[in-house]
């Protein structure tokens, strides 16, 4: 769940997707967005150059960060392609490298009858996750169409697609035209959903996908628009190309399962200092939600709540003057953006620990929704964010005046020693 981005972690996770797919990044300003995702991919990209030999002068991107490094080049003649067996290892078979007009295609290859042309692309070989995008022409308007590759990363080894994949909103929550989750018979887990660029439609391009995790890891990103371009073009046809079930098709081919197996491994540290990233176990959604409800002031009546699988919890509280959104980021491990996620006039207080207020219009949409935000940062590196807003839904207008949490209730909730708790009780 971003810290700046603050709304439904959904919408969070398509606007990480469509700024990955589209090959835009961020800021070094940016904050991080989908929290698990934003530290698993940061950490990734790190391991990641460190093993193709790139330097990684670490920003923020959309799902994971902006790497201030060159964006995805276009199709060029590198010799290395389909993924294929090398010299084996100790262990396992290495996989050849697959070059960026492979991506290229094997998305071709892939969709229906009719006219492609690429316009961007990414190997496996790149700092950056492998990606293919490109224009493609059915015959009643150009749409573009993309698809980002990746793996799940997982403490534990163990990789639950359902939890991982992205989710469906809550119903009425989004806008969405549609959107549905499903497990696969081989175990893999996809949302299908069909949405719009601009969540708060000030533009009707729509964008439509397929995100899909399988049990090993494998992690499928298709999304298209009914537009030449994913941001500045005008709209071509009246719904993106493929269907949803063409989607779902495509994402779950195994030609793309088979290029992820073709990324570099990442390194496994043997011992702390040798290369390894000490970040700390990463705070469940569920703990996120106790910890919170603790911390909240008792008058604050709990309407509903939502989490992601980690480091992200909100409720929507209502004091009597309307409801209001409140959440929190629990983050470990972000010693190493201090400097980024903090300016020079932010707060230290005697123990070390940074903090950062914020006070400024919302960023879904809503008519006069402002959102307020506490940003902490402990020595230690965990970073705690509370942010609240005068709504109970970001993309609904303002119900009320201000947010039901003062700024100083806040800075309390953020500095609370709970967080740093492995649990609470009641």
């Amino acid at each position: 769940m971003p810290a700046d981005q603050h709304g439904d972690p959904f919408e969070d996770r398509l606007s990480a997707a469509l700024h990955e797919a589209g090959g835009t990044f961020g800021s070094p300003r940016t904050q991080l967005p989908a929290a698990g995702a934003a530290r698993g991919r940061r950490l990734q990209l790190q391991r990641r150059a460190a093993i193709v030999g790139g330097a990684a002068a670490l920003a923020l991107v959309g799902v994971g960060g902006a790497l201030l490094l060159p964006g995805g080049a276009a199709p060029d003649a590198r010799t290395s392609s389909v993924a294929a067996k090398g010299t084996p290892g100790p262990k396992d078979t290495a996989k050849a490298a697959v070059s960026a007009d492979e991506m290229v295609r094997t998305l071709q290859r892939l969709l229906p009858d009719g006219k492609f042309r690429s316009t961007e692309a990414r190997g496996t070989d790149e700092d950056l996750p492998p990606l293919a995008v490109g224009v493609f022409d059915d015959g009643k308007g150009q749409g573009s169409v993309s698809v980002g590759l990746d793996r799940v990363v997982s403490g534990t080894g163990e990789i639950n697609p359902s939890a991982q994949v992205m989710p469906c909103p809550r119903a009425g929550t989004s806008g969405m035209d549609s959107c549905d989750t499903e497990l696969l018979p081989d175990g893999s887990a996809v949302t299908v959903y069909q949405g719009y660029e601009y969540p708060d439609r000030r533009a009707e391009t729509k964008a439509w996908g397929a995100d899909l995790v399988t049990p090993a890891g494998h992690h499928v990103s298709v999304i298209e628009w009914n537009s030449p371009a994913q941001k500045g073009a005008p709209l071509t046809r009246p719904e993106p190309p493929l269907t949803t079930a063409q989607l779902k098709a495509l994402a779950a081919s195994s030609e793309w399962r088979e290029i992820i197996d073709a990324m570099p491994e990442e390194p496994k540290p043997t011992a702390a200092g040798e290369g390894s990233v000490d970040v700390g176990p990463p705070t469940s959604g569920v703990a996120i939600l106790r910890k919170l409800r603790l911390l909240l002031p008792a008058h604050l009546k709990v309407v509903s709540s939502d989490s992601q699988e980690t480091e992200f919890g909100s409720f929507v509280v209502d004091d009597g003057k309307g409801e209001s959104l409140v959440q929190v980021n629990v983050q470990p491990g972000m010693s190493d953006l201090a400097g980024t996620l903090f300016g020079s006039d932010a707060e230290t207080l005697a123990d070390g620990t940074r903090v950062d207020t914020r006070q400024g219009p919302g960023e879904k949409g809503g008519a006069g929704v402002v959102m307020w935000t506490v940003d902490t940062l402990r020595k230690d590196g965990l970073r705690v964010v509370v942010s609240a807003f005068n709504t109970g839904d970001q993309n609904q207008d303002a119900t009320r005046e201000d947010p039901a949490l003062t700024i100083e209730q806040m800075r309390k909730i953020a500095l609370s020693s709970t967080w740093e708790q492995s649990e609470v009780t009641p």
